[in-house]
């Protein structure tokens, strides 16, 4: 005996909700310029590059995400993962990453130049940083970097509110502000890059 049966589901509603952050210390950005992906894509490819002078105004300009009408920027995923980080850090057993990394999506303000999805960044005009690294076998090398002293940006964050809480991914977020984002954040044993919430 068969019986027929209908499977009715009701569409799962979405919210998006405005988070703004504010730096609780200075924002240093490193955007991997044309000229040095191309340099990497030439080494794999077995081509040599000559040598090149060191021109820090020009790698102090590339560093920076930039819309293309010239607005200041920073990839939205880096956010994403501070929160997904940040929140299995503080919070513990109560979340798990892989249930985080679903649970909430980052929405874009738009496109960096070289088609990173980007928040908008409000800030100051950032300066030039000169910095010693060490890069491959140890290897001293100077960066020239842009540093955000005062910075702020408003994540647009997607979420189910019958699974998660607005409050709850308020929380995750400010969690996400101690571990940072950008160049020497808390994660790579510096402190900056860190921020918390002021507003919903």
């Amino acid at each position: 005996m068969t019986t027929n049966s209908t499977i009715s589901l009701t569409r799962i509603a979405r919210e998006v909700a405005e988070i703004e952050v504010r730096g609780t210390a200075p924002l240093i950005v490193h955007r991997w310029s044309e000229k040095a992906r191309r340099m990497m894509l030439d080494a794999q490819q077995g081509k040599k590059n000559p040598k090149t002078a060191k021109d820090p105004v020009e790698d102090f300009n590339t560093s920076m995400y930039r819309f293309e009408d010239g607005g200041h920027g920073f990839p939205i995923m880096a956010f994403k993962s501070a929160t997904v980080k940040g929140g299995a850090r503080l919070f513990g057993k109560s979340v798990k990453m892989t249930e985080l990394r679903q649970l909430v999506t980052f929405l874009s303000d738009g496109l960096c130049t070289d088609g990173t999805q980007l928040a908008r960044l409000v800030a100051d005009e950032p300066i030039m940083r000169e910095d010693m690294v060490r890069v491959g076998m140890g290897t001293a090398d100077i960066r020239y970097r842009a540093e955000y002293r005062d910075w702020s940006t408003t994540l647009r964050v997607e979420y189910v509110p019958s699974v998660i809480d607005l409050s709850s991914v308020v929380a995750l977020i400010d969690a996400g502000g101690t571990n940072g984002v950008g160049e020497w954040r808390p994660e790579k044993s510096g402190s900056y890059g860190t921020y918390e919430v002021v507003g919903e």
